[in-house]
């Protein structure tokens, strides 16, 4: 029995940040049900395409169905009705407006199901200036602040390699419903969730923005550095980078003991965090001449050994083979609906210990269109 199970969402969603929403209530036991176009998740066009089917549209719609509906089809449209009137919870993440022009918004919901939890996720949320602008994970990232403080100090704005900004909005927007799932499970009401992605991007900065509220300045790119914390970043060695992170006196004490310069505890420039952060150019220019004399398993072995924490610079290929992605069972195997044995990483939070289980392989499009339609004339006749 998992968390969710006997919670049925439907999901008008497409590409990241409401997939993702929905994905992470399917895999902890919620009923999915995702609503397609009749041409589909425009996802599913992503690449890799394994026989047909797209990984990328695989990695967020596992555990869940599909259901084809055309939703200018007044018939297609009374069964997305039928299909929320039928549901705990709703997931869209269409610009605001489009589901209330529809028929399939919160108020033409609200008086008729008073529990119902209908959340919306888009770029700049459901009110204000600047709600009815639509918004990609780029652009949000740009708005947001985030590509002002990524990247090398001097260099062309970059953006995070991850969308963070979808990932994000899609975890606040689970994170909420749950919540909100809760006080319905009370007695209280259901109601309208507004998550935005420059919201939840603004949200995971609170060290940017804080560090503005605190200076009036604005925080500034550094690269792999941190504003804060000395030696705390990525350092080239003979062969390679990797990463140390000595936040405090005692590991940076280590940091001198592992490279033989005792003297450094004694320069003034370094006696404190605070003014190891200040002086952090100089200091990086001295631990790599240092660095620059071994190799990247040299430091490593060191460095584990010295007790200060440390990364290697890993690819993908890298991190998913770690032993401790394989301990914790987090890939799992997955077969597409065109037959292709695949892979996937699943639900990273583990419950009393156990690595939630994959249920469901991704779905065809409308692969469950029959099934679905079938359980609403059932619990219809039921009703009569």
């Amino acid at each position: 029995m998992l968390p969710l199970a006997g919670v049925k969402v439907i999901e008008f969603c497409q590409v990241a940040a409401g997939p993702f929403c929905g994905m992470l209530l399917a895999d902890l036991g919620a009923d999915v049900v995702k609503v397609e176009p009749p041409e589909g998740d425009m996802l599913r066009q992503w690449p890799p395409i394994s026989n047909g089917y797209s990984e990328n549209f695989a990695s967020l719609n596992r555990n869940k169905r599909s259901v084809a509906l055309d939703l200018k089809n007044p018939e297609h449209k009374k069964i997305a009705q039928a299909l929320i009137r039928s549901a705990d919870v709703v997931v869209e993440n269409n610009r605001p407006g489009v589901m209330d022009r529809l028929g399939l918004g919160y108020a033409a919901f609200r008086d008729e199901k008073p529990g119902l939890v209908y959340c919306s996720i888009s770029a700049f949320g459901q009110s204000g200036p600047r709600s009815g602008e639509g918004g990609f994970d780029v652009t949000v990232q740009a708005v947001s602040g985030i590509m002002s403080v990524t990247g090398e100090p001097g260099g062309a704005p970059v953006k995070c390699g991850v969308p963070v900004s979808d990932f994000a909005a899609g975890l606040y927007g689970a994170f909420a419903i749950a919540a909100k799932l809760r006080e319905v499970q009370m007695g209280g009401p259901g109601g309208h969730i507004d998550v935005s992605m420059l919201g939840a991007s603004l949200g995971i900065a609170a060290l940017q923005t804080s560090e503005f509220f605190g200076t009036g300045r604005d925080p500034k790119k550094l690269g792999s550095a941190h504003p804060r914390n000395a030696p705390y970043q990525a350092f080239k060695a003979k062969d390679g980078h990797f990463v140390i992170a000595a936040g405090n006196d005692k590991l940076w004490q280590a940091v001198t003991e592992v490279v033989k310069r005792p003297d450094l505890l004694a320069d003034a420039r370094f006696k404190t965090t605070s003014l190891r952060a200040q002086n952090q150019v100089a200091l990086k220019d001295i631990l790599e001449a240092e660095f620059a004399l071994h190799p990247v398993d040299h430091w490593v072995a060191a460095f584990e050994k010295a007790g200060v924490p440390l990364g290697r610079i890993n690819a993908y290929s890298q991190v998913l083979a770690d032993p401790q992605v394989a301990h914790m069972g987090w890939v799992q195997p997955m077969t597409l609906p065109s037959g292709v044995a695949t892979r996937t990483f699943g639900f990273p939070v583990r419950l009393d210990g156990q690595t939630l289980p994959l249920r469901r392989d991704p779905p065809a499009l409308g692969g469950d269109t029959a099934a679905v339609a079938a359980e609403l004339a059932g619990k219809k006749a039921a009703a009569e």
